[in-house]
């Protein structure tokens, strides 16, 4: 599905409080994991291991790592929402709040639910509170929920 285009700073402003896009599903698969664990030096068996993880973990297969999930917000937010207009650019500021509640076993597929929690002026532009929540298809929890700033500059 296409993201929901949002004409600037102003109309964003007019949604604060609404859920703005839901992103296309996205699988975490294991070559995925083994990059992320080689980036991050975090090889340990519950998300490396097949076969040590079918037998000794209780989830029966690999799981991704929680910053893996949390490093996919980029990917997932901007297939949910597109943010057009005059602003020259848009930076992460940073987390208030994020929370794993959820383990993503290995060829889940997931997806980020986007709502505009709050918008404030800053000098040389807006800061933007997103809630995130990170879906996993077929299971009652999500997987991560999260409170991610950015702003941006016009």
């Amino acid at each position: 599905m296409p993201p929901r285009i949002i004409q600037g700073i102003d109309e964003l402003k007019t949604l604060v409080g609404q859920e703005l896009g839901v992103s296309d599903w996205f699988t975490v698969t294991q070559p995925l994991i083994n990059a992320f664990a080689e980036t991050t030096g975090d090889h340990q068996w519950i998300h490396c291991d097949p076969e040590r993880a079918q037998r000794e973990s209780p989830f029966r297969t690999t799981i991704a790592h929680g910053f893996l999930t949390l490093s996919l917000l980029p990917q997932l937010h901007r297939s949910a929402v597109s943010l057009q207009g005059s602003y020259k650019m848009g930076i992460n500021y940073g987390l208030n709040r994020v929370r794993f509640t959820a383990p993503v076993p290995v060829d889940s597929r997931v997806r980020g639910r986007s709502t505009l929690q709050a918008l404030e002026e800053v000098r040389g532009g807006a800061q933007v509170t997103w809630l995130i929540t990170v879906e996993i298809d077929g299971s009652p929890r999500p997987a991560l929920v999260a409170e991610w700033l950015g702003r941006l500059y016009v």
